[in-house]
């Protein structure tokens, strides 16, 4: 069995990187399955434990950076978030290909550690919005954070759209089907050539 290919997807917080990626998770020629994150942020309403996230204490969770648990971790907007290694890996060995869908300081951590590890399977994905105004409205929008917040993912999205360069796909999310279209080809032809 063909060891599966690790996909990150990354963008500013609003960009449309689940409703670009979720659809193909239905699709079985991809056999995708997604990672779950580790997170200290707050639960959301409507949000489960184990599905969305794993919520941990900020104790928690730097126990599990010091036990080497984690393959990648960052803070954004004063929490904590990372990949479990360990889930990872048991996916990728069984034959899926694992999506990540992972903050910028993390990719780039995660493709320092596949580099060391000879590990040529890592696909990288970047998505980008519109433009600056549109991500802006599509935060506001949201209304599931306070101004405050918002500032802070504005402001650690200019920091985020400098690196799309380290990328090795960038897709515009301006028309959805288009984007879902060229998101589908990318994966495809990384899982026909086995990267």
């Amino acid at each position: 069995m063909k060891k599966g290919l690790l996909i990150i997807i990354s963008g500013p917080s609003g960009v449309g990187k689940g409703t670009l990626w979720k659809p193909l998770m239905l699709d079985p020629k991809y056999n995708l399955a997604y990672s779950i994150s580790m997170t200290t942020r707050p639960m959301r309403e409507g949000e489960v434990n184990g599905k969305q996230y794993f919520f941990k204490t900020k104790a928690g969770f730097k126990k599990a950076i010091k036990d080497g648990e984690l393959l990648e971790y960052a803070t954004y907007c004063d929490n904590y978030y990372g990949t479990p290694k360990h889930y990872v890996e048991q996916l990728r060995n069984k034959g899926k290909n694992v999506l990540l869908e992972i903050e910028v300081q993390g990719a780039i951590d995660v493709m320092k550690f596949m580099k060391k590890q000879k590990d040529h399977k890592l696909l990288t994905i970047f998505v980008l919005p519109p433009s600056k105004d549109e991500l802006l409205a599509r935060l506001n929008k949201r209304g599931t954070e306070s101004k405050e917040i918002v500032q802070q993912r504005i402001t650690t999205a200019k920091f985020e759209l400098a690196q799309a360069k380290y990328y090795q796909h960038t897709i515009v999310n301006d028309d959805i089907t288009k984007a879902q279209s060229q998101l589908r080809e990318i994966i495809s032809n990384a899982i026909n050539n086995n990267v």
